[in-house]
Parts: C-alpha cells; sequence; structure tokens
C-alpha cells in the first residue's frame, strides 16, 4: 500500500508487546509519521484520558477510545455514540444475577465509574485501562444521574468472557453492540459505536477519503475496523477471524509488527 493518511492502530496485542510497554522505537516512528502528513489514531477499549497519559511523552493528535464509541481530535470530542438509557439500566439490574462473576465499568465521554468493594486485584485491572475511573456506591445512580451520556458499559468476567458472558449478555439486551476485547473484558455499547464507525467519522472529520485509511489490530473488537479501513493489517498473534480479513499479515506484537509495517510506508 502507497502511505495511508490515517493509519487506525490497536493498542493490547498490537502496538503493546507482551510486557504491556509501547516499545522505546515507536516515538521516532511517530515523530516520522506526523512529520510526513501521517495521522497515527491510537484504538482502544480504554478510556480517552488513559490513552492521553499513556501517550504524554509525545501524544498524537487523534484518538479512538472506548472502543470507538468516543473519537477526540486536536482537542475536541468529535464523535460519540451514547447508549439508550433504558438499555443501561436493565442490563445494570441484571448483571447480579448473571450466571458468570463480573466487575462492570460505567463509562461516560471522560469519566468512568465502578462500585466500591472491588477485590484489589480486579481494581488494578481496572485502572490499566481506566485511569479517569471514580468509586460509587451505585452504578444505577450515576447512569441515572447523567442520562444520555453512557457510552459503554465494560465488563470484567473472571471466567471466559467469550464462551459465559457473551451468549448471555446478547440475550438480555440483543440490541446492543457486545464486544469481546480480550479473554477477560466484553464491552457493551451502542449498535452503531465500534472501532469502524469510529474511523468512518473521523475520516469523514477531516476529509479524507475512507480508502486512504489503513488499520493494525488483532482481536475481535478491531474485526469492523479492518473491514472499514481501506488497507486491513492483522498481526501474526491476531485471532482467526481477523486474519480471514485481512489484506496483510503482520509479524506478531513481539516482533514489534505494527511498528514494521508503519516503516515500510514511511
Amino acid at each position: 500500500m502507497t502511505q495511508p493518511r490515517i493509519v487506525a492502530i490497536d493498542m493490547d496485542g498490537t502496538l503493546i508487546d507482551p510486557s504491556g510497554s509501547i516499545p522505546d522505537e515507536f516515538w521516532p516512528l511517530l515523530d516520522r509519521a506526523l512529520a510526513a502528513g501521517m495521522i497515527i489514531a491510537p484504538a482502544s477499549g480504554r478510556q480517552l484520558a488513559t490513552l492521553q497519559h499513556m501517550f504524554e511523552r509525545n501524544e498524537p493528535d487523534t484518538f479512538i477510545a472506548e472502543n470507538g464509541a468516543v473519537v477526540w481530535h486536536k482537542g475536541d470530542i468529535v464523535s460519540t455514540k451514547p447508549m439508550p438509557d433504558a438499555v443501561v439500566q436493565r442490563v445494570l439490574e441484571a448483571l447480579p444475577a448473571a450466571p458468570f462473576r463480573a466487575t462492570a465499568v460505567l463509562c461516560k465521554p471522560e469519566i468512568s465509574y465502578t462500585e466500591r468493594g472491588i477485590s484489589p486485584d480486579i481494581e488494578a485491572e481496572v485502572d490499566k485501562y481506566y485511569l479517569a475511573n471514580v468509586h460509587t456506591d451505585s452504578l444505577l445512580d450515576e447512569a441515572i444521574a447523567a442520562p444520555d451520556d453512557t457510552v459503554k458499559i465494560a465488563l470484567f468476567i473472571e471466567s471466559d468472557a467469550e464462551r459465559d458472558a457473551l451468549p448471555w449478555l446478547r440475550e438480555i439486551a440483543p440490541e446492543l453492540n457486545a464486544v469481546v476485547s480480550s479473554q477477560h473484558w466484553l464491552d457493551l455499547m451502542n449498535p452503531g459505536a465500534h472501532k469502524g464507525a469510529a474511523l468512518e467519522a473521523l475520516a469523514s472529520a477531516l476529509g479524507v477519503d475512507i480508502s486512504q485509511t489503513a488499520a493494525i489490530g488483532d482481536y475481535l473488537n478491531d474485526y469492523e475496523m479492518l473491514q472499514a479501513a481501506g488497507h486491513a493489517v492483522a498481526m501474526g498473534n491476531a485471532h482467526p477471524s481477523l486474519k480471514e480479513i485481512a489484506d496483510e499479515i503482520a509479524p506478531t506484537n513481539a516482533e514489534q509488527g505494527a511498528l514494521r509495517i508503519i516503516g515500510s510506508w514511511l
């Protein structure tokens, strides 16, 4: 592919290496990309504040946060996809009776909430993705207090998210987009909210034809993003479903495959 104008790049399993870090080699590559007029858009299930903190060493102009439910560009949120309040309340009311153990994170565009009393281990897992997180007595009360403002309910599933939680949640809230983002994390969002729609909204806002975009990812929450992009790259360590639709297979994240692909475009 010739140099794309926008590159949406997933974080975990893609840009981030197996030790959980952004490789040092990424920062000079980001400088080269920006100098060449390429927009690098980190795309993650993480909240906006967490992404901004992760890139404070050299912040890009653009972030796709909350698995596509929030798009930020040059200081402004240019797109959000809130969830219907009635469905948010239904899910929160049903979760205590779920046939699996889960911790819920109620996500607003720039802040998130968890209920007090979660275990230290799970709190540490939540903190990795939700830097601007507030403890509250009731997620349901927080949802009702600010209607039409919930962009995502993230669930940390103590067992297997795809096997144990996904079928049940599709029955409880079939009108929502349920996305498995890792073995233990599952996100519920507006059906129009996913990384693919976010990439399309970003390209439209910037006047870039979608054919001039690229996407790099590894897991099921990247599927629509790879479908939408002009050029789709699946990591060598990607879920088989992504490899089936990819235009190109990169080396694994342990081999800095995403960096090697971006470097080839430059």
